[in-house]
């Protein structure tokens, strides 16, 4: 049952910083909601102020400019997934996406709140974090921006600070030869182990590559070691499985009720050679 509760309608990010520095602990923005209504309604936080940001003009604006594909952090799942921009510059994240949880969460959760939520189990975050993103906050008086890699810092915490508001996520377009792609697998609409990829090919070569792993940790997290693997060769599957091997080993896995953590390093192997095997396809390689 929710408790009494107070709702703001700030017009300006200006002025709903300055609530947030005057109201305190006593207060959190509010966007979509169906990541902080049911955490309210179960007692698990409670706040006697909620800040609707919704009210805020601009904020759930797409654009693509001079290769930088921007989100604004209202935009909703539905939007994103639809957006012709996002199907042009970012295909990765228009398909991820539509994937999120379901049609009446897609129509109402926002990536700006679906990000500052942290909660461990997203599909958005990995995938923005192996486009490498990044999220642009904003206080009265100024703004700045913080990689996605250095965003989430912990279960349901991030660098946010107590006065600031996410107002858009930045990547750079997809360019050709560059790929993407998102292996999960989920129960209950929620991922219990996901893996994304982007690759870059010059010449049938992989000349980069960032490899996440999310959803089984408290934060999604590169693993350097098997990217590196994959550097200087040419797509093949063997080649995707050592580095899939890899990643499985160096990841930090929570031992849950989502499954042990032997378990779970098995399935992020399997999606990981998925995952590379579908971003080499759509960078234009034929695997071996």
């Amino acid at each position: 049952m929710l408790r009494p509760f107070e709702i703001h309608e700030p017009s300006t990010v200006g002025e709903a910083s300055r609530l947030l520095a005057t109201l305190g602990d006593d207060a959190t923005v509010y966007a979509g909601g169906t990541e902080l209504v049911p955490v309210m309604k179960e007692g698990l936080a409670s706040y006697r102020h909620l800040i609707n940001i919704k009210t805020i003009p601009g904020l759930d604006v797409i654009t693509e400019r001079n290769g930088v594909l921007s989100i604004g952090a209202l935009a909703t799942h539905r939007r994103i997934e639809q957006a012709p921009q996002v199907h042009t510059h970012a295909p990765l994240l228009a398909r991820v996406t539509s994937r999120v949880a379901n049609l009446r969460v897609r129509q109402m959760g926002t990536l700006g709140g679906n990000l500052c939520f942290a909660e461990p189990h997203s599909d958005p975050a990995a995938v923005l974090l192996a486009h490498s993103a990044e999220l642009v906050l904003a206080r009265d008086g100024g703004e700045r921006r913080v990689p996605v890699e250095a965003f989430f810092t912990g279960i349901l915490q991030t660098a946010r600070e107590p006065e600031e508001v996410l107002v858009r996520i930045e990547m750079a377009s997809v360019t050709p030869g560059v790929g993407g792609g998102y292996e999960r697998f989920a129960t209950h609409e929620r991922p219990t182990a996901g893996v994304a990829a982007v690759l870059t090919l010059r010449a049938d070569v992989i000349v980069g590559a960032r490899i996440v792993i999310g959803s089984v940790s408290p934060v999604p997290a590169r693993v350097p070691d098997a990217e590196a693997m994959l550097k200087g060769e040419r797509p093949a599957r063997g080649v995707f499985e050592h580095a899939a091997q890899a990643a499985a080993r160096s990841a930090e896995i929570l031992d849950d009720a989502y499954g042990a953590t032997d378990y779970k390093r098995h399935i992020i192997a399997v999606l990981a050679v998925r995952a590379l095997q579908a971003a080499a396809a759509e960078a234009g390689a034929q695997v071996a």
